[in-house]
């Protein structure tokens, strides 16, 4: 029965680690925007984004394996604990925010948030508590350089995406007349009228001097849109209902998101929309000065 016990706990625990750390390896872009949109400085989102999706895949494999359980279940604990701690402390500033710490479970911080952890931290404990002690830190530490080169090549791919390609469309459709892509500089901003993340980067955007057309694309409710860059203060942008169509070409998982293409070319993706950098990306670019 024990056994048993250790093992089911292990294995679930693995299954939920092994998940939440390759789906953040997998776009390290998108895990950095999570993590700045749950307070971490975005100086070091990068360093959160490949340490939390590397620690957290290791701790996968840590507890599959009966040598290391004990390891895995320690770094388990450690990792829900840390968790925890951090969403107490900014919890007032964080209470209601998305937390998307798995793909499958859409969860806003609240008092479920402790109550997941504490059930995880109550399997950990259950994956380690009758588990052998855990022997040859060498093989354990040479598994941990194999995963941080995993995340390295994968951060290397998410950031070798096609910057500086040529845009697919001649023109889109704004404010009910044909817009060329290929003359001039062109700022497509995709966004969701219901998101406050979207809104504060309008907000953001309207203290700029622009010197680029700015293209709001609602990815929903688009008879919103209007309303949404008025309340922001961004009155010289206009609406497109083309975001379905250019989002075949720059796909992307969350809003805001930016693309700022010149004379048909695409310059810049932008996923952080926080100041000062914001603005020192677009006047680095000449979309704004």
């Amino acid at each position: 029965m024990r056994r048993f016990v250790e093992w089911g706990a292990a294995i679930a625990l693995a299954l939920l680690w092994f998940v939440a750390g390759l789906w953040k390896l997998s776009d390290v872009t998108q895990t950095q925007v999570r993590l700045t949109q749950l307070l971490v400085p975005q100086p070091l989102s990068l360093a959160a984004a490949l340490g939390l999706g590397t620690t957290e895949t290791f701790a996968g494999l840590l507890l599959l394996l009966p040598a290391w359980r004990r390891w895995g279940a320690w770094l388990s604990g450690f990792l829900l604990g840390v968790f925890m701690a951090y969403v107490g402390y900014n919890y007032r500033a964080l209470t209601g925010a998305d937390c998307t710490c798995f793909p499958w479970l859409k969860e806003a911080i609240g008092p479920m948030f402790f109550v997941r952890d504490g059930a995880l931290m109550g399997l950990a404990l259950l994956a380690g508590w009758w588990a052998a002690p855990s022997r040859n830190p060498r093989r354990a530490a040479a598994t941990l350089a194999a995963v941080a080169v995993l995340a390295g090549g994968w951060f290397a791919l998410d950031r070798s995406r096609n910057p500086g390609a040529m845009v697919e469309h001649a023109s889109i459709t704004a404010d009910d007349r044909p817009l060329s892509l290929k003359q001039g500089r062109v700022f497509l901003y995709f966004f969701n009228p219901l998101c406050p993340h979207c809104f504060q980067a309008a907000q953001a955007m309207s203290r700029l001097t622009w010197q680029a057309t700015i293209v709001g694309l609602p990815t929903q409710d688009f008879e919103q849109g209007r309303e949404f860059f008025r309340s922001a203060g961004v009155t010289q942008a206009q609406l497109s209902p083309d975001a379905g169509k250019l989002r075949q070409s720059f796909p992307f998982r969350d809003v805001p998101y930016a693309v700022a293409v010149e004379n048909g070319r695409v310059r810049e993706k932008l996923v952080f929309f926080e100041e000062p950098e914001l603005a020192a990306t677009l006047r680095r670019l000449g979309f704004a000065r």
